[in-house]
């Protein structure tokens, strides 16, 4: 679904990212996972066309979409749950998730996403009404990434969705994605906790530096032992 081929990429002058080559195949979930400073959410903003790569390709089902402007790509079935959420926090539950329709291929079927967002998130149905301010983390996490599928994504992007999270509300988290990838929804997630994330995926990519250094089965990664202790700060 989506395709990634030889991507360079930077800011003002810098280069961040070499020759980033990646794939995220339609139904599954697919992971990237590296230390602080590797280029994981470069790589999403090249992806959501926040930033525009020094030379490669960005392909989504089979169109390239390398120069495509961030709002064309929305409007083509990609939508992101970006790192902190990023809501109103003086806005209801309800009106932060309702913002995520905005897409002219979402809109018409607006309340039906938000019927849906609320079985798979029933806290938020209770607390449709409260402003996002008084939410706890969790639940803002819940809400951010609601009304990410608010606008009917065909692959869903997921920034570090456990930052900042407690243990308990991780698992939480990481079981309703993994409702979300059973249900045939395409994922692309981005995470520092490396071994909650390839507990669910289908296939991941380690970063180092800007550069995929490895990639394969989520098993293979893990039990690969220098990677197990460089990157995932596994013992």
């Amino acid at each position: 679904m989506l395709q990634l081929e030889g991507i360079d990429a930077g800011y003002a002058g810098t280069q961040v990212l070499w020759d980033v080559a990646l794939e995220a195949k339609q139904g599954a979930m697919t992971v990237i996972v590296g230390p602080n400073g590797a280029g994981k959410s470069t790589v999403l903003k090249v992806i959501n066309g926040l930033l525009r790569p020094t030379r490669g390709k960005v392909l989504f089902q089979g169109n390239d979409i390398t120069r495509r402007p961030a709002h064309e790509r929305t409007e083509a079935g990609i939508s992101s749950c970006p790192e902190g959420r990023r809501l109103f926090p003086q806005l209801t539950v309800e009106a932060n998730l309702r913002l995520g329709a905005y897409a002219k291929r979402a809109r018409g079927s607006a309340d039906e996403t938000l019927e849906y967002v609320y079985r798979l998130f029933p806290r938020l149905r209770e607390r449709a009404h409260l402003k996002t301010i008084r939410l706890s983390g969790g639940e803002q996490q819940m809400v951010g990434i609601g009304r990410a599928l608010m606008a009917k994504p065909l692959l869903l992007i997921l920034d570090e969705p456990s930052l900042g999270l407690a243990p308990k509300t991780v698992s939480e988290i990481f079981q309703k994605v993994r409702e979300l990838r059973e249900g045939g929804l395409t994922l692309l997630l981005v995470e520092q906790n490396a071994y909650q994330a390839l507990r669910i995926a289908d296939f991941g990519y380690v970063m180092q530096e800007g550069r995929i250094v490895n990639a394969g089965p989520p098993d293979r990664l893990l039990d690969l032992e220098d990677l197990r202790k460089a990157y995932f700060a596994i013992p």
